[in-house]
């Protein structure tokens, strides 16, 4: 892990905020859903991005009546 030297307070409803460089360098939009992972003592944030329910790919995922499929697997379900 890179260490950036920012530090933020928990306010009194439990929330952080992302400094604006972190959200620019990682492309986090207002409102964009993000992940939380917990590795030991560590909290680890993560852009969410939807993968495929096939296959687990999280590649050119495309939105298919509100499911995510990959190119592959949809090539794939053309061909049967």
């Amino acid at each position: 892990m890179k260490a950036t030297g920012i530090v933020r307070r928990v306010d009194q409803l439990g929330r952080v905020v992302l400094p604006v460089e972190l959200r620019k360098t990682f492309d986090i939009k207002k409102e964009d859903p993000l992940e939380i992972y917990v590795d030991g003592d560590t909290i680890l944030l993560k852009k969410y991005e939807p993968a495929c329910i096939f296959c687990g790919n999280a590649k050119n995922v495309k939105r298919i009546y509100d499911k995510a499929v990959c190119e592959d697997c949809l090539s794939e379900m053309k061909n049967l």
